[in-house]
């Protein structure tokens, strides 16, 4: 499975942040987060953590994956892809649509 990245559809609510910390810490706090939107000329971007299983749809991605560190611990935070079978809460709780669970 991949996590399509659609920018032109973001909104930039962040709930997709606030979904992901909170399906991993228990608390909503977007900084604990392994996904974070970026405000990239006048587009926002959603950016998964150390995962390469996510494309952007219509740009080129980067050839280094982001990295995030948990503010409290120091842990690096890597996508799971909220388990196994996969059910991403960054995409559950998209409205917009911007990211899509897809098969490889």
């Amino acid at each position: 499975m991949k996590i399509k990245i659609v920018p032109e559809l973001c909104t930039g609510c962040k709930q997709c942040q606030y979904a992901c910390s909170l399906a991993h810490t228990g608390k909503a706090n977007p900084w604990r987060s392994r996904i974070r939107v970026y405000l990239q000329e006048e587009i926002c971007l959603p950016m998964i953590a150390g995962t390469d299983r996510a494309t952007v749809s219509g740009m080129a991605l980067c050839p280094a994956t982001p990295v995030y560190k948990d503010p409290n611990t120091g842990m690096v935070l890597v996508c799971d892809f909220c388990g196994d079978p996969p059910d991403p809460q960054c995409v559950r709780w998209c409205a917009p649509r911007a990211l899509t669970l897809i098969p490889e």
